[in-house]
């Protein structure tokens, strides 16, 4: 049985937003959390300017794939951040939802994908500290 994820991220086409911000988490957390990205729509490929750009601040997607929701979360979970899939997201089983108003990084020049990847990670880093106490793994282990 799969572990229930403690955050998904989810966007349309999983190859940029939500993969940057589930490697923040990740690497915020230290791993203490099950963090999860899927899209609604999943793409083929992560977008190469965003892959560039995590590099840029150590972080490698070179092993990430765009996933779907139902493959990334199939029993849901404990909160779930969607970011720009509107309608197009569907009703995931979550404790807590939260909408991020992000622009899609597809397409853009690298300055504005450096951007979004900055406001990511500071979004990111808030919404962990925020949920600390709603987080606390069942292990009962701190975050």
């Amino acid at each position: 049985m799969r572990v229930k994820p403690d955050i998904v991220f989810i966007c349309i086409k999983n190859a940029g937003r939500s993969q940057m911000a589930a490697a923040f988490a990740r690497e915020i957390s230290g791993g203490s959390l099950a963090i999860a990205s899927a899209g609604s729509d999943p793409g083929v490929e992560i977008h190469p300017e965003v892959r560039e750009v995590m590099s840029e601040v150590g972080i490698d997607l070179s092993d990430q794939k765009p996933t779907s929701i139902l493959e990334a979360a199939p029993a849901g979970a404990r909160v779930v951040v969607t970011m720009g899939c509107g309608d197009t997201c569907p009703t995931l089983s979550a404790e807590r939802r939260i909408e991020w108003d992000i622009e899609d990084p597809s397409g853009k020049p690298l300055s504005t994908v450096r951007e979004i990847r900055d406001s990511l990670k500071a979004k990111v880093a808030e919404l962990l500290e925020s949920l600390e106490p709603f987080l606390q793994p069942e292990t009962g282990a701190n975050l």
